[in-house]
């Protein structure tokens, strides 16, 4: 019923205006000559076309053609036409009305389907952004558990067999301990055997502990650089007298360039950088094989330190992935990392503005990893370096 109520308006619509251009038309009679009349009555049919469709369009051409020639063709207010030129006229300007009507409401046609076509693929554009969305979210949802997978396994391992260690040599301290306190059937060497077990997986606990916070800083964006001018030396030196234990059977090489400047960094990350860098060396490397520091100045303000092995050249796909996080290596040894000191290292060293990345070692033997950090360069005062 609403749709033949709309019909009803457009065509009555296409008549009035039909009917009111003819009536200004005959008012200005006999200013208007028969090409105005016809131009005039010709643009109500294109309007009609335009506002309503074809249909009313078409009713405003008959309209148009009957009233042009009973109000403007010779004799006027008859239907006769008496001149052949004026038949000519009228059927040019019958053909033009309803020529110029029906192009006016295909236009009008297709101009509406383009609309429709647009309208239609902004939504099935947004139903595909809405079908990237959830599927970008079931995707992160998914990595999400992958990830609290790799983290539960990681944290499980990582914290049971130090403590398992600590556990059975403390169980073994008291079973060989006299109910009087006194040495019972533990010499004084089992003893120390035991307590070093105790400190070292006790530390390996600590460094798991700083590990994780180190990694939350970073993730964060909280990670606090306290930079400040430092000799390479140094904070070299600090980072292989903490790997000290880890290194006892390896013979460390130390290269140093000459008039090296000092470095502007934050010395306990950068050394911690060093530190984790060494003890990777030396879990894939073999007993009493050499491993190798440099460091020199590669550009006006930068310094790369550079630590390699002598153990197994690692294919460059592994390469690619050392520095993902909970990445863990096939190493040579029976314990396992955490899968997160290297990731950390690059974190910290990308932190500094500098680059880190691992390549094949000496003579294509074993592995090097490379990190750049900067340094103060000659001239230049600490706190220009330092200004944000």
């Amino acid at each position: 019923m609403d749709m033949v109520h709309k019909r009803l308006k457009q065509y009555s619509g296409a008549a009035v205006l039909t009917a009111t251009t003819v009536g200004c038309l005959v008012w200005a009679q006999p200013r208007a000559n028969l090409t105005t009349t016809a131009l005039a009555l010709v643009l109500a049919v294109t309007i009609s076309a335009i506002a309503w469709g074809s249909g009313p369009a078409l009713v405003a051409a008959l309209l148009s053609v009957f009233c042009f020639n009973y109000f403007f063709i010779p004799p006027i207010r008859t239907f006769t036409i008496a001149d052949p030129q004026n038949w000519i006229a009228f059927s040019v300007f019958l053909a033009t009305a309803v020529a110029v009507g029906q192009l006016s409401s295909r236009a009008r046609n297709r101009a509406e389907e383009a609309e429709a076509r647009r309208i239609e693929i902004e939504r099935l554009y947004k139903q595909l952004t809405d079908a990237f969305e959830k599927a970008s979210e079931a995707e992160t949802f998914r990595r999400s558990e992958q990830l609290k997978t790799a983290l539960l396994d990681a944290v499980t391992h990582d914290l049971r067999t130090p403590l398992t260690s600590i556990k059975a040599s403390v169980t073994a301290l008291l079973a060989g301990t006299g109910n009087d306190g006194s040495a019972d059937s533990l010499s004084a060497e089992g003893r120390m055997e035991l307590l070093d077990v105790i400190n070292e997986e006790s530390d390996r606990l600590n460094h798991f502990v700083e590990e994780m916070m180190t990694l939350a800083q970073l993730e964060g964006g909280q990670l606090l650089l306290r930079r400040s001018e430092m000799p390479a030396q140094d904070i070299i030196n600090i980072a292989v007298d903490r790997a000290a234990t880890p290194l006892r059977q390896r013979t460390i090489t130390l290269n140093i360039e000459d008039k090296l400047p000092p470095l502007v960094v934050d010395g306990a990350s950068i050394s911690g950088v060093i530190y984790e860098l060494l003890v990777n060396a030396e879990k894939y490397s073999v007993p009493d094989s050499e491993i190798y520091i440099n460091a020199y100045q590669v550009s006006g303000n930068q310094v790369e330190i550079a630590i390699a092995n002598e153990g197994v050249t690692l294919p460059a796909s592994v390469r690619e992935r050392v520095f993902e996080k909970f990445y863990r290596g096939a190493r040579q040894g029976e314990k396992q990392g955490f899968g997160l000191g290297l990731s950390i290292a690059r974190g910290v060293v990308e932190a500094h503005g500098g680059r880190i990345r691992m390549d094949a070692g000496r003579h294509g033997v074993g592995t090097s990893v490379r990190f750049t950090v900067p340094c103060a360069p000659e001239g230049t005062r600490t706190s220009e370096l330092l200004r944000p």
